[in-house]
């Protein structure tokens, strides 16, 4: 397992690190050393800090995942000498000194932010969102989703971000093509702008929930570019 490098997650809004489960589970019958790192959605420097915190628990080189507002986390944290590769997931990718809603704002708004509302400073799903948030899994598992939901501050997507990982990391886009969360051509062009290698699924937003044998399949061929890299 020395030789393997490491797998670190960084969820998005609405989740928690339990929606990676389904593809860690994959990966730990692999050998990968695996952390799902909490975010807890209050600050872009304060996820990214968390997610170097998993970087210094990882015991090799890591290739770092991140789904939906993650793909800002790893963004950040992602120039950290000791991340190898990228993964993104139906994910934001900001421009360094860019917010996570700058890239948005050039596209048409998606379904879900019609189920968005306001509680104690913080944004939560509603349970009538979840059908635009992760329409392709059964009702039990949508229900499962709402009910471990982290919720974001409401100005968490107009924080700056310092840093743009995939301008020097090789990098890899899974782009989910129903997505009503994160607009699949919005998904497209941050794909294309980081040059990344594209897997485009017919999933929702959680594509590592619905179609978990296939983003474990891309998070191989991440790690296995990075042990060939290494050897």
């Amino acid at each position: 397992m020395s030789d393997m490098p490491s797998i670190v997650f960084a969820h998005g809004l609405w989740a928690d690190g339990s929606c990676f489960s389904k593809v860690i589970k994959l990966l730990l019958a692999d050998g990968f050393e695996v952390i799902a790192t909490q975010n807890h959605l209050n600050t872009v420097a304060d996820d990214a800090a968390a997610v170097r915190t998993s970087l210094g628990r990882a015991s090799g080189p890591v290739v770092l995942v991140g789904h939906s507002y993650g793909g800002t986390v790893i963004t950040a944290a992602g120039t950290d000498d000791r991340v190898e590769a990228l993964v993104y997931i139906c994910a934001l990718a900001p421009e360094d000194g860019d917010t996570s809603q700058a890239d948005q704002t050039k596209f048409p708004q998606t379904p879900v932010f019609q189920h968005i509302e306001g509680a104690d400073g913080r944004l939560f799903l509603r349970p009538a969102g979840t059908a635009d948030f992760a329409g392709d899994l059964s009702d039990e598992e949508q229900k499962l989703v709402w009910a471990t939901q982290m919720a974001p501050l409401a100005d968490l997507f107009s924080q700056p971000v310092v840093g743009a990982a995939w301008k020097s990391k090789p990098t890899y886009y899974i782009i989910g093509s129903e997505d009503r969360t994160v607009h699949p051509e919005l998904q497209r062009f941050l794909a294309q702008r980081m040059g990344a290698k594209v897997t485009e699924l017919a999933s929702s937003h959680v594509p590592m929930l619905s179609q978990p044998k296939r983003v474990y399949e891309v998070i191989r061929e991440a790690a296995a570019a990075v042990q060939q890299r290494a050897g």
